[in-house]
């Protein structure tokens, strides 16, 4: 019984570091997928604006007939 005991802690506390593990994972791929987000944002703004540029850029240009 004291065997099956000791085996029972040993896996609960398997399981409790696997949970703990998962945690830090899940914090850090969180703070991965925000800085992510953020970098999308400002790579559509700096897009758009490259857009914006080109568009402005082309209409200067003369219509060819």
């Amino acid at each position: 019984m004291h065997a099956e005991l000791d085996t029972l802690e040993a896996k609960i506390r398997q399981v409790a570091e696997l949970c703990h593990a998962l945690r830090q994972d899940n914090i850090a791929l969180r703070q991965q997928l925000l800085a992510s987000q953020q970098d999308n944002k400002q790579l559509t703004t700096r897009l758009d604006a490259a857009k914006a540029r080109l568009q402005a850029l082309l209409d200067t240009l003369p219509e060819d007939v």
